[in-house]
């Protein structure tokens, strides 16, 4: 087998952008061209390189690989030897494009400069190395608006890749009639520990209110539902502080594809262990979320949403972003800082929730503070008793993403900058 004569390389950081933007393109670009690892003598290798991040859960690379959709992938850990010794991570085609898809942009520059590839930028809200990129796809003309004049016709507006997600979200099997309310914990360590437990009360709550409510419980790609149950049981030590844990695990029931969870107290957990879920999500009418790119998700699914940050808990939440974020962990501070840095996060930036990011304004709620799952769980309740609510906030999250077709838009750009037509032909 001859080695690859040109190397497409996505650089990415944590499992909200690998399920929203590097898988759907990876999928795209497959589809329009032959390449490796799904064709083996193809002359196109689509890698994936995985950029520092502390929003990563460590499992990426094992996610990745599920997916069967690359022919090489580099971990995090191994970004700065990469950098320096890229041929002890295999053969490098001399001809390459580096596609930036997440975490620090300047990343992406380097590794596109070391490996002397072309330089595409995926700009969700700014392009913040112009200079350095050949191409820029920007998600909305605002973000082409901020860039110096001398470099835009470097960038092409494409659209907002989430968008694209109710495309996806087509579902092959229904769900049963009923109400149906999602349980979105997390998929850190951090935000499970958490999630878990307080959502398994506000399910109870809820269900003694609304008893007809049914639940669903998407298991993120970096999970597992084992892992769930143990955040429910004493060696998760903030359960102590909740009444309700998972009793036990049941597996599917004639006909049905899910296994369920029944709660200490006894109430149904519908687990869908397939990703991305997106198909089951979108029928559901209401859901109850940590915050992250969740979010984002739930917003381009037009999922109504109420999302939770218990702050009581926000010393062990130190899943942030940036440079506070890693000092967040250094052991014997965390304590410290962790509370200065919640503290920081919640006064300086205003919204948490996506939607609310990108609208700024108010589109979904936020319930920060020292929550209770009675507090939760009698909010869920009035929304879901309020079907012209629910429309409207649905409406409204509608209202935010472009229309279908940035997925495609960006493969044509991939196309026109690297020149597959005369590469491979």
């Amino acid at each position: 087998m001859q080695d690859a004569s040109l190397a497409v390389v996505f650089v990415s950081n944590g499992p909200g952008e690998l399920a929203t933007w590097v898988r759907p393109l990876a999928e795209s670009l497959h589809k329009k061209f032959p390449m490796r690892p799904r064709v083996s003598d193809a002359s196109i290798s689509l890698r994936l390189v995985l950029v520092p991040c502390p929003n990563a859960t460590g499992k990426e690379v094992a996610t990745a690989r599920k997916w069967s959709q690359f022919d090489q992938i580099n971990s995090a850990k191994q970004f700065w030897d990469l950098l320096i010794r890229p041929n002890r991570y295999g053969l490098w085609p001399t001809k390459g494009l580096v596609v930036f898809l997440g975490g620090d942009q300047f990343w992406s520059v380097l590794l596109s400069a070391r490996l002397g590839y072309k330089h595409l930028t995926y700009a969700e809200w700014v392009a913040r190395w112009p200079r350095w990129n050949d191409r820029i796809a920007a998600m909305s003309p605002k973000v082409r608006d901020r860039i110096p004049q001398k470099y835009k016709d470097r960038c092409t507006v494409v659209g907002d890749l989430m968008a694209d997600l109710s495309y996806l979200s087509r579902a092959e099997k229904p769900l049963p009639e009923g109400q149906w309310v999602a349980l979105m914990p997390g998929s850190k360590k951090s935000k499970l520990s958490v999630g878990v437990p307080f959502l398994l009360e506000v399910a109870d709550q809820l269900a003694s209110r609304m008893p007809k409510c049914k639940f669903l419980l998407p298991v993120a790609s970096t999970t597992s539902l084992e892992e769930i149950r143990k955040f429910s049981t004493a060696k998760n030590p903030i359960s102590a502080a909740y009444s309700s844990g998972i009793a036990c695990i049941e597996p599917p029931r004639f006909g049905q594809e899910m296994r369920r969870l029944r709660t200490s107290l006894g109430t149904e957990i519908f687990v869908e262990e397939t990703q991305p879920a997106y198909g089951l999500l979108s029928q559901c009418d209401l859901a109850l979320t940590t915050v992250g790119a969740n979010t984002a998700e739930l917003g381009a699914l037009g999922v109504p949403m109420i999302v939770i940050l218990p702050t009581q808990h926000l010393t062990v939440m130190r899943a942030w972003d940036g440079f506070l974020g890693l000092l967040g962990r250094l052991p014997g501070l965390s304590w410290c800082i962790g509370k200065l840095l919640s503290f920081w996060r919640l006064r300086k930036h205003g919204y948490l929730a996506w939607p609310n990011i990108s609208a700024n304004r108010m589109v979904v709620p936020e319930r920060i503070g020292n929550l209770s799952p009675g507090d939760i769980a009698e909010e869920a309740s009035d929304w879901l008793s309020s079907p012209q609510r629910l429309i409207g906030q649905k409406e409204d999250l509608q209202s935010l993403r472009g229309k279908p077709g940035a997925v495609n838009e960006f493969t044509d750009e991939v196309c026109k900058l690297i020149k597959f037509e005369n590469s491979v032909y």
